[in-house]
Protein backbone atom coordinates (compact mmCIF):
# COMPACT_ATOMS: atom_id res chain seq x y z
CA UNK A 1 0.00 0.00 0.00
CA UNK A 2 2.81 2.34 0.72
CA UNK A 3 4.38 1.67 -1.96
CA UNK A 4 1.57 2.57 -4.07
CA UNK A 5 0.95 5.81 -2.40
CA UNK A 6 4.67 6.61 -3.45
CA UNK A 7 4.21 5.48 -6.83
CA UNK A 8 0.92 7.94 -7.03
CA UNK A 9 2.77 11.08 -5.56
CA UNK A 10 5.92 10.81 -7.88
CA UNK A 11 2.80 10.40 -10.48
CA UNK A 12 1.36 13.82 -9.49
CA UNK A 13 3.99 15.93 -8.11
CA UNK A 14 6.00 15.33 -10.91
CA UNK A 15 4.35 16.80 -13.12
CA UNK A 16 4.28 20.06 -10.66
CA UNK A 17 7.07 22.94 -11.09
CA UNK A 18 6.27 24.53 -7.34
CA UNK A 19 4.96 22.70 -4.84
CA UNK A 20 3.20 24.30 -2.29
CA UNK A 21 3.57 22.97 1.29
CA UNK A 22 1.84 23.96 4.68
CA UNK A 23 3.11 23.61 7.95
CA UNK A 24 0.20 22.87 10.27
CA UNK A 25 -0.10 22.39 14.04
CA UNK A 26 -1.42 24.10 17.08
CA UNK A 27 -0.07 27.05 18.80
CA UNK A 28 3.46 26.85 19.88
CA UNK A 29 4.22 23.70 18.80
CA UNK A 30 7.22 24.98 16.97
CA UNK A 31 5.90 26.42 13.11
CA UNK A 32 6.86 29.21 12.72
CA UNK A 33 10.59 28.43 13.97
CA UNK A 34 10.69 25.44 11.80
CA UNK A 35 9.12 27.49 9.13
CA UNK A 36 12.32 30.06 9.24
CA UNK A 37 14.53 27.32 9.76
CA UNK A 38 13.64 25.88 6.08
CA UNK A 39 13.77 29.28 4.48
CA UNK A 40 16.97 30.63 6.00
CA UNK A 41 18.72 27.39 5.19
CA UNK A 42 17.26 26.82 1.54
CA UNK A 43 16.19 30.72 0.62
CA UNK A 44 18.34 32.94 3.12
CA UNK A 45 16.04 34.72 4.97
CA UNK A 46 13.23 34.16 8.06
CA UNK A 47 9.41 34.08 6.88
CA UNK A 48 8.17 35.29 10.11
CA UNK A 49 8.25 36.00 13.98
CA UNK A 50 8.37 33.97 16.78
CA UNK A 51 6.94 34.60 20.12
CA UNK A 52 6.31 32.58 23.37
CA UNK A 53 2.51 34.34 23.47
CA UNK A 54 0.35 31.98 21.72
CA UNK A 55 -1.10 32.98 18.21
CA UNK A 56 2.27 35.03 17.09
CA UNK A 57 1.55 34.00 13.80
CA UNK A 58 -2.41 35.24 12.65
CA UNK A 59 -1.98 35.20 9.28
CA UNK A 60 -0.51 32.62 6.49
CA UNK A 61 3.19 33.84 6.11
CA UNK A 62 4.44 32.71 2.74
CA UNK A 63 7.62 32.13 1.35
CA UNK A 64 7.96 31.24 -3.03
CA UNK A 65 10.19 29.70 -5.07
CA UNK A 66 12.72 27.62 -2.01
CA UNK A 67 14.59 25.38 -3.88
CA UNK A 68 15.68 21.96 -1.79
CA UNK A 69 18.38 20.36 -3.42
CA UNK A 70 19.93 17.48 -1.99
CA UNK A 71 21.65 13.66 -2.96
CA UNK A 72 19.78 14.02 -6.43
CA UNK A 73 17.05 15.43 -5.18
CA UNK A 74 15.72 18.77 -6.80
CA UNK A 75 12.60 20.75 -5.56
CA UNK A 76 11.38 23.66 -5.59
CA UNK A 77 8.64 24.85 -2.92
CA UNK A 78 6.54 27.68 -1.34
CA UNK A 79 5.98 27.32 1.95
CA UNK A 80 3.39 28.54 4.03
CA UNK A 81 3.45 28.76 7.24
CA UNK A 82 0.23 28.55 8.88
CA UNK A 83 -1.76 30.44 12.01
CA UNK A 84 -2.20 27.74 14.59
CA UNK A 85 -5.50 25.70 14.74
CA UNK A 86 -7.14 25.57 18.40
CA UNK A 87 -10.68 24.31 18.86
CA UNK A 88 -11.02 27.72 20.68
CA UNK A 89 -9.33 31.17 21.29
CA UNK A 90 -10.34 32.45 24.61
CA UNK A 91 -8.79 36.25 24.77
CA UNK A 92 -8.49 35.44 29.06
CA UNK A 93 -5.24 33.16 28.21
CA UNK A 94 -3.39 36.00 26.72
CA UNK A 95 -3.61 38.25 29.79
CA UNK A 96 -1.31 36.24 32.08
CA UNK A 97 1.13 37.43 29.37
CA UNK A 98 0.91 40.89 30.31
CA UNK A 99 -1.21 41.87 27.20
CA UNK A 100 -4.05 44.34 28.13
CA UNK A 101 -7.68 43.12 27.81
CA UNK A 102 -7.98 45.17 25.11
CA UNK A 103 -4.89 43.73 23.36
CA UNK A 104 -5.71 40.11 24.52
CA UNK A 105 -9.16 40.79 22.48
CA UNK A 106 -7.89 41.95 19.58
CA UNK A 107 -5.33 39.02 19.44
CA UNK A 108 -8.28 36.59 20.32
CA UNK A 109 -10.71 38.07 16.87
CA UNK A 110 -7.13 37.77 14.72
CA UNK A 111 -6.28 34.62 16.17
CA UNK A 112 -9.92 32.88 15.66
CA UNK A 113 -9.56 34.20 11.79
CA UNK A 114 -6.26 32.42 11.55
CA UNK A 115 -7.55 29.18 12.54
CA UNK A 116 -10.27 29.62 9.62
CA UNK A 117 -7.81 30.96 6.74
CA UNK A 118 -5.32 27.81 7.55
CA UNK A 119 -8.42 25.52 6.97
CA UNK A 120 -8.66 27.36 4.12
CA UNK A 121 -5.50 26.92 2.64
CA UNK A 122 -5.85 23.11 3.58
CA UNK A 123 -7.37 23.42 -0.26
CA UNK A 124 -4.21 25.29 -1.84
CA UNK A 125 -1.67 23.06 -0.70
CA UNK A 126 0.28 19.98 -2.20
CA UNK A 127 1.45 18.41 0.75
CA UNK A 128 1.95 19.21 4.75
CA UNK A 129 3.89 19.04 7.56
CA UNK A 130 1.65 18.63 10.19
CA UNK A 131 4.00 19.78 13.50
CA UNK A 132 3.80 17.73 17.07
CA UNK A 133 5.25 19.35 20.15
CA UNK A 134 7.20 15.63 21.15
CA UNK A 135 7.39 17.09 24.92
CA UNK A 136 3.17 17.10 25.13
CA UNK A 137 0.46 14.48 24.88
CA UNK A 138 -0.01 14.41 20.92
CA UNK A 139 -3.33 12.49 21.29
CA UNK A 140 -5.72 15.64 21.66
CA UNK A 141 -8.54 16.66 19.86
CA UNK A 142 -6.96 19.68 18.08
CA UNK A 143 -3.94 17.10 16.64
CA UNK A 144 -6.99 14.49 15.80
CA UNK A 145 -9.11 17.15 14.11
CA UNK A 146 -6.02 18.67 12.26
CA UNK A 147 -4.93 15.34 10.80
CA UNK A 148 -8.64 14.25 9.64
CA UNK A 149 -8.86 17.60 8.12
CA UNK A 150 -5.39 16.84 6.12
CA UNK A 151 -6.44 13.32 5.26
CA UNK A 152 -10.09 13.64 4.19
CA UNK A 153 -8.55 15.73 1.60
CA UNK A 154 -5.71 13.28 -0.09
CA UNK A 155 -3.01 15.33 1.36
CA UNK A 156 0.50 13.86 1.79
CA UNK A 157 1.45 14.61 4.90
CA UNK A 158 4.95 13.95 7.05
CA UNK A 159 4.37 14.26 10.92
CA UNK A 160 7.29 16.20 12.54
CA UNK A 161 7.91 15.50 15.97
CA UNK A 162 9.87 18.88 17.39
CA UNK A 163 10.99 20.00 19.86
CA UNK A 164 13.52 16.41 20.50
CA UNK A 165 16.34 18.88 22.33
CA UNK A 166 13.90 19.49 24.86
CA UNK A 167 14.29 16.29 28.23
CA UNK A 168 10.76 15.76 28.21
CA UNK A 169 10.48 14.95 24.42
CA UNK A 170 9.03 11.71 23.79
CA UNK A 171 8.84 10.98 19.94
CA UNK A 172 8.07 7.22 20.62
CA UNK A 173 4.75 8.29 21.79
CA UNK A 174 4.05 10.43 18.56
CA UNK A 175 3.86 7.12 16.67
CA UNK A 176 1.83 5.17 18.96
CA UNK A 177 -0.77 8.22 18.67
CA UNK A 178 -0.31 8.07 14.92
CA UNK A 179 0.53 4.93 13.50
CA UNK A 180 0.68 4.47 10.05
CA UNK A 181 2.40 7.92 9.49
CA UNK A 182 5.65 8.63 8.54
CA UNK A 183 7.23 10.47 11.57
CA UNK A 184 10.46 12.60 11.54
CA UNK A 185 12.17 13.79 14.90
CA UNK A 186 13.55 17.37 14.91
CA UNK A 187 14.58 20.35 16.82
CA UNK A 188 13.65 22.94 14.87
CA UNK A 189 15.44 25.29 17.36
CA UNK A 190 19.06 23.84 16.92
CA UNK A 191 18.28 22.52 13.90
CA UNK A 192 19.21 18.82 14.89
CA UNK A 193 17.81 15.87 12.26
CA UNK A 194 16.55 18.80 9.71
CA UNK A 195 18.98 16.86 7.00
CA UNK A 196 16.64 13.80 7.72
CA UNK A 197 13.39 16.10 7.05
CA UNK A 198 14.56 17.38 4.14
CA UNK A 199 15.41 13.98 2.86
CA UNK A 200 11.85 12.80 3.66
CA UNK A 201 10.29 15.67 1.81
CA UNK A 202 12.37 15.55 -1.08
CA UNK A 203 11.53 11.75 -1.38
CA UNK A 204 8.17 11.81 -0.82
CA UNK A 205 7.27 14.77 -3.50
CA UNK A 206 10.13 14.91 -6.19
Amino acid sequence: MIGRLLDWLKGIFGKKKNITIGIYGSPNVGKTTLANRICVDLAGEPVGAVSPVPHETRTVQRKDRVVLKLKGYALTMNVLDMPGIAVKVDYRDFLEYGLSKEEAQKRAREATRGVVEAVRHLDKVDAALFIIDATEDPYTQVNITILGNIEARNIPVIIVANKIDLPKANTKRVREAFPGYEVVDISAMTGENLEALYLGIAEKLS
